[in-house]
């Protein structure tokens, strides 16, 4: 079971630089709670979760990608506070979250369900759900189990037909040099992706259309505190072979019939492909579509202030709709 590619990036990243990086550890250690912080048990394990934020409006959770990264790079989005509540929770198996391999608990129902006993938890009646990449699968399925506990939601670089994903993510490859598209090819072929010049393609293809610009503690943070398998499980062995168990994962059907606020937002070069959000946003009635100049996959990195302040002004807004549906 290889590591996902973000980590060779790193690795490369901190050998361009001079500096000696220390092999992962298996077990890495996890920081003490700090104030805002705890803990949630659930099937499992247990959730660590941060609440943030003194505002009055209504609260708003931020769902991670991955599957098996965390939250690191959604901390931009507490800038919300001053509006809201922002809870901000690592999913099940990574992060500050319990570490788990256990691959019965590795599906969306699972993470869906962890996702409401959190609002359970926190007494909240509803609240807006910011997903990002694997996070808008989550958003769409909790929409789908519980639509009346969704006051809006935001979509960050959707990816609900997978296999069209996969399908632009092999062109953008195109656009790398032709000896880096060779190697992954032969890498594909042998069903082998633990070669060095594999994974210094990869780190080409990320520092492209996922990330341009990250903040490098958190970056650190998100490798150190990753889940492999579940990254594995799930994906498969590359942005480019998706085997995982959502190779087929398709949840468009269910965009006509999203009837909350829906914002969303992709990167300029972002891997997900803007284009194929468009067709997304069009199926979705009444919905707001974002392009964030000069953004890659994770935009909260790449455009932080221009992100927060398109979802800031999207929340404001589906806060004034959920007071006027009472009414």
């Amino acid at each position: 079971m290889r590591l996902p590619v973000l980590l060779a990036t790193a690795l490369l990243a901190s050998a361009c630089s001079g500096e000696k990086t220390p092999p992962p550890s298996a077990e890495p250690a996890v920081p003490p709670l700090a104030a805002g912080e705890s803990m949630l048990a659930v099937p499992g394990g247990a959730i660590w979760y941060r609440i943030s934020g003194t505002g009055t409006g209504i609260p708003v959770v931020l769902v991670h990608g991955g599957p098996g990264f965390t939250s690191h790079y959604m901390k931009p989005f507490e800038d919300l506070g001053d509006d809201r509540i922002v809870v901000r929770y690592d999913q099940l198996g990574a992060g500050r979250s319990g570490k788990t391999t256990d691959t019965a608990l590795f599906n969306i129902p699972h993470f869906v369900k962890e996702l409401d006993s959190l609002r359970a938890h926190l007494g909240y009646a509803k609240w807006h759900v910011v997903g990002h990449s694997w996070g808008t699968m989550l958003a769409i399925e909790y929409y789908r189990a519980y639509p009346d506990r969704v006051a809006s939601i935001v979509f960050g670089g959707a990816v609900f037909d997978v296999p069209a994903y996969e399908a632009h993510a092999k062109a953008l490859l195109k656009t790398l040099p032709d000896s880096l598209q060779r190697v992954v090819a032969k890498a594909d072929a042998a069903h082998n992706y633990d070669g060095k010049d594999y994974q210094a393609a990869m780190d080409v293809f990320y520092s492209m259309y996922v990330y341009r610009h990250p903040i490098k503690a958190d970056l650190d943070s998100t490798y150190a505190m990753m889940n492999a398998p579940l990254y594995n499980y799930l994906q498969g062995p590359s942005e480019f072979t998706i085997t995982g168990t959502f190779k087929n994962y398709n949840s468009t059907s269910l965009l006509p019939q999203i009837k909350v606020p829906v914002l969303f937002t992709v990167g300029e070069f972002d891997e997900v492909g803007p284009l194929l959000v468009k067709g997304f946003a069009d199926k979705v009635p009444h919905s707001r579509y974002v392009v964030l100049k000069g953004a890659a996959h994770i935009a909260s990195w790449d455009a932080r202030d221009e992100n927060v302040r398109v979802v800031r002004e999207f929340l404001r807004a589906a806060d004034g709709d959920a007071t006027a549906a009472k009414h």
